[in-house]
């Protein structure tokens, strides 16, 4: 049997008994110092703050690797829970059509006028009032059908006219904090967990550095023993959180890693963000009508809106109105105009909520459907690259912390 008064005595006779009853406490303080600083430093600053011609300063991880994250997002999580296509088939697309011909052609006037003063304002605006009404009248008869299909088409056709992938990236390339706070949000409990669990961890590690050092006193060991606890608890720490992948059962305890057990609620979170953020129909149609793809779209709504410009009375009344060579700019003007009269509704504001809730909704019950190992991508990408970072950063903490100790309480 251990005598524990025999043992007291001995340690609290010791020259460095404050230095040495201190380990576990400053063990544990410095590690939840440098665990702090470590999820901050994966997200801030946003923007580089430093000298960046010699590489002195700092850009959080996840901003300095936006794009590319946000790639992997895609790759390993959007595209897995279906196409564009399958995204816009949630939000009603026949709907969506009919409302952006509905909100056309309340304005069919305003956008005759404005194409046809385009080619000759003044003889336009002296035309007889009975002439121009033709042309409304048969733009307004015509076009809500040729937009309604030519809507439908474009949504038909939208696997082939959007490129997710490469809309998302350039997104999050013009606001880096889209990234940051989506990584934020999803994985808010975790972090803090990862902050508040680190002083117990650093405490328990410091017990085993008190211990080692009880039978190995060599002082200039104290900032090695500190160095490489400081890396174990960052490991230990990130670890808890994507670790087991699967639940494992020990004794009365289900045992899984935290982000994972929370599927469900990340889930809800996730689609929240995704459908009201970075696949809003206002986006989406944007890429369509200005993206990569945008000459096919134009090819849409070029063969589209043709018959109506091309029809016995479009053609009788606008080319005795305009001239022959106005007439045929007019053509191609009105339909390099009506792809973008169609971003104008899909960009409001409430019509984008409406939709996002609908395509929340389902893209919540596919991430809750996802295998662990396939969910847990959705986070961990985050980390696991630059993961060395965090552990480095824990070591030279605990060194710097190790070597403050040796000179305060073991001098």
């Amino acid at each position: 049997m251990i005598d524990l008064a025999a043992f007291w005595q001995e340690l609290y006779a010791r020259p460095d008994f404050w230095g040495f009853v201190s380990i576990p406490v400053v063990a544990a303080v410095v590690t939840w110092v440098h665990v702090w600083m470590a999820i901050q430093m994966v997200f801030y600053p946003i923007e580089f703050a430093g000298y960046r011609p010699l590489y002195l300063g700092w850009q959080g991880i996840i901003p300095r690797k936006a794009e590319k994250m946000a790639g992997i997002v895609v790759d390993k999580t959007l595209a897995k829970l279906g196409s564009v296509g399958d995204f816009l088939m949630q939000m009603e697309p026949e709907l969506i059509a009919g409302y952006v011909a509905n909100a056309i052609t309340q304005r069919i006037e305003e956008i005759v006028d404005e194409t046809m003063e385009e080619q000759n304002k003044v003889l336009w605006q002296n035309l007889p009032r009975m002439v121009r009404n033709r042309v409304y009248a048969h733009v307004r008869d015509k076009l809500p059908d040729v937009m309604l299909e030519m809507m439908m088409e474009i949504m038909g056709e939208v696997d082939n006219l959007v490129d997710i992938r490469d809309m998302v990236v350039k997104q999050i390339a013009a606001d880096r904090s889209l990234m940051v706070r989506l990584f934020q949000e999803v994985g808010n409990k975790e972090f803090k967990f990862i902050v508040n669990v680190s002083f117990w961890i650093g405490l328990g590690f410091g017990f085993v550095q008190m211990a080692l050092f009880y039978f190995i006193p060599a002082h200039w060991m104290l900032p090695g023993y500190a160095a490489a606890l400081g890396l174990i608890t960052n490991w230990v720490a990130l670890a808890m959180v994507f670790r087991p992948l699967n639940p494992v059962k020990v004794g009365p305890f289900r045992v899984q890693g935290l982000f994972l057990r929370r599927q469900n609620e990340v889930a809800d979170k996730f689609a929240e963000l995704t459908a009201g953020e970075m696949l809003t129909i206002g986006r989406i149609t944007r890429e369509i009508i200005t993206g990569k793809y945008s000459s096919r779209t134009k090819s849409i709504v070029k063969r589209r809106i043709a018959p109506i410009l091309e029809s016995p009375v479009a053609r009788a009344t606008m080319q005795l109105t305009l001239g022959a060579e106005a007439y045929a700019a007019m053509k191609s003007s009105i339909a390099e105009r009506s792809a973008d009269l169609a971003l104008e509704p899909m960009e409001d504001e409430k019509f984008n909520r409406e939709r996002a809730a609908l395509l929340a909704k389902k893209l919540a019950e596919r991430i809750r459907a996802l295998p662990a190992s396939e969910f847990q991508d959705m986070l961990r990408p985050a980390f696991q690259e630059d993961e060395w970072i965090l552990l480095v950063l824990g070591a030279v903490t605990g060194l710097a912390a190790g070597t403050a100790q040796l000179l305060v309480g073991f001098s």
